[in-house]
């Protein structure tokens, strides 16, 4: 649910009430009370904002490509040995992304900027 949630807001044009929320996922059957608890927890978790409207509307805190990498930054905290993390998923990853991880080394197209401020 807090994916889905996260998906919406992030797809949205900007912030949005958890009203609207519950009616775009209308085919879910979800309760308003639902959406606001999950708005809710992602709040305190730091992934979403709300402004001081009413009805309060929504926003996420990051965009997706900034969750993701700071997402990627905590697992490679957690891991024992940054080194093998780090050969392990250069290892497993196909040539386009290989090449791009290269370029992006290289400083190819600047999107690395992107990556190294989300931390």
């Amino acid at each position: 649910m807090e994916r889905t949630l996260m998906d919406r807001l992030w797809a949205a044009a900007g912030p949005v009430s958890a009203t609207e929320l519950q009616r775009e996922l209308a085919d879910r059957g979800l309760a308003l009370t639902t959406v606001h608890t999950v708005l809710s927890r992602l709040e305190q978790k730091g992934f979403v904002v709300h402004d001081d409207q009413r009805p309060r509307r929504f926003a996420p805190r990051a965009t997706r490509e900034a969750h993701a990498a700071e997402l990627m930054h905590e697992v490679l905290g957690q891991a024992g040995d940054r080194q093998a993390a780090l050969a392990r998923f250069v290892g497993s990853v196909d040539a386009e992304d290989a090449a791009m991880l290269r370029a992006l080394l290289a400083g190819g197209d600047g999107a690395g900027s992107d990556a190294a401020g989300a931390r």
